[in-house]
């Protein structure tokens, strides 16, 4: 299938069940309280994005000194930055979905899903000048200090 048509829908269409969500919640609980209900999502969100999105990254730090690849870890910060975004977005779809992505159950079930279709690809390659260090660290050994003074050429 062609993805053109399928996000011209989703561009149109989550829109749309944004506004219909808005105006059925509004006519249930009132206007005033969906407006505090919308920035309450957004501010849990960004709370939770900063907790979870710390401990992932630690656990990345930590594949990094074990010297393995943090595929996972990286794609679960990642995921966590979509959640986040979602939820700072208005709207109670979004929000639903960016709950759920948060939510650590159904993240480890929607990587669990991802995960296998990826393809991670490590490079390393250290004979590169541009790899090395560069900087006094790789200049160590003996310095001499001293003046210099150019003259013109006769």
């Amino acid at each position: 299938m062609r993805p053109f048509p399928l996000i011209a829908a989703a561009l149109i269409g989550v829109p749309l069940l944004e506004i219909y969500l808005f105006i059925k919640v509004g006519g249930v609980i009132g206007a005033f309280p969906t407006v505090v209900l919308t920035v309450l999502t957004a501010v849990i969100g960004a709370m939770l994005v900063r907790a979870q999105g710390t401990a992932a990254l630690r656990r990345a730090q930590a594949s990094l000194r074990r010297d393995e690849m943090p595929a996972r870890e990286l794609l679960e910060a990642a995921a966590l930055l979509v959640g986040g975004v979602l939820l700072v977005i208005p709207g109670f779809f979004s929000d639903a979905i960016g709950f759920l992505i948060l939510w650590p159950t159904s993240r480890a079930f929607l990587l669990s899903r991802l995960l296998p279709r990826m393809r991670i690809v490590a490079v390393h390659n250290v004979n590169r000048p541009a790899s090395r260090v560069s900087g006094p660290a790789e200049r160590a050994g003996r310095v001499i200090e001293g003046e210099y003074e150019r003259k013109p050429d006769d």
